[in-house]
């Protein structure tokens, strides 16, 4: 079934087609016994009240989503975290996390999320926005961020900003594989494969300002583990290479030079598997009722 799209989509036909497309697959699934509703949702959200903003779902605008699938589904523990939050969580239970008590994990993508594991409980914070290290801020001089600050993270590592980095720079992608014919990260990462030296470059620099954050990060919290998740990931040494460079050049107290970097496990299902663990694990990863 598919999400619907444009600008006469409203909040409710929306609603309506998740609901729908959640029938199915109980259908589909035989109707098992349900042990509860786990969800991951861009953000920003109100939490625990699960009201979200999505920036890439315009129609939903302060939409109460944890109360309308309680309604939706009564009787049965609903819940509701960031997208990036549940992948954080879904490597902590069943990925590469398993068995750390304290870990990161941190999506890379059009935007740059994470999620907080220490003592081998997810920390929310009182907003539930503990661990959003994209807004770590990495470089005072640096770009504009659309959360209104400078020099952030996500200004810098985000898959669109390195788009825009490189084309300012000259870069002429060889392909781009969308059918608007727009760039995109993986086109630029796949160029950089090819030896293109901006490709290279703007890889490089994302890995570098990475590398700051966690490592400032490692200091704070203690870390044993650093898990790097999200498409932008899927460029591999180009930048985690980098990555893994500037944190060992900041992490030079012993406690710190511990930590570990890895790669998700779990790829794109991690923030399935961590919406479920808000249900199935939940008090280790949910503390919102």
């Amino acid at each position: 079934m598919d999400t619907p799209k444009g600008l006469g989509v409203d909040a409710e036909r929306l609603f309506r087609s998740l609901s729908d497309l959640a029938a199915a697959v109980l259908d589909r699934a035989g109707s098992p016994e349900l042990a509860g509703v786990g969800v991951g949702c861009g953000g920003p959200m109100r939490w625990p009240e699960g009201r979200v903003s999505p920036l890439n779902i315009p129609a939903w605008r302060d939409f109460p989503l944890r109360a309308r699938l309680i309604e939706r589904f009564p009787g049965q523990p609903v819940r509701v975290h960031n997208d990036a939050v549940c992948a954080a969580v879904g490597e902590h239970w069943r990925g590469a996390g398993h068995g750390h008590a304290a870990m990161l994990g941190m999506v890379v993508s059009t935007g740059v999320g994470g999620g907080l594991i220490l003592g081998g409980q997810l920390v929310d914070g009182p907003t539930g926005n503990a661990g959003h290290i994209g807004h770590v801020v990495v470089d005072p001089d640096g770009p504009p961020c659309g959360c209104g600050g400078v020099g952030c993270l996500e200004a810098i590592a985000r898959g669109p900003a390195l788009v825009v980095w490189a084309l300012e720079r000259g870069w002429r992608p060889q392909r781009a594989r969308q059918a608007t014919g727009q760039p995109t990260a993986r086109d630029l990462a796949d160029d950089a494969r090819t030896g293109d030296p901006i490709g290279r470059a703007a890889l490089e620099r994302a890995g570098r300002a990475l590398g700051l954050a966690l490592a400032a990060a490692t200091a704070l919290c203690d870390l044993d583990l650093v898990i790097v998740g999200g498409g932008l990931s899927q460029a591999g040494p180009l930048l985690l290479v980098p990555l893994e460079e500037t944190l060992r050049r900041h992490t030079r107290l012993d406690f710190a030079r511990r930590v570990g970097v890895q790669p998700a496990a779990l790829g794109q299902q991690a923030g399935l598997v961590g919406a479920a663990a808000l249900v199935h694990a939940g008090t280790r990863y949910w503390h919102g009722d």
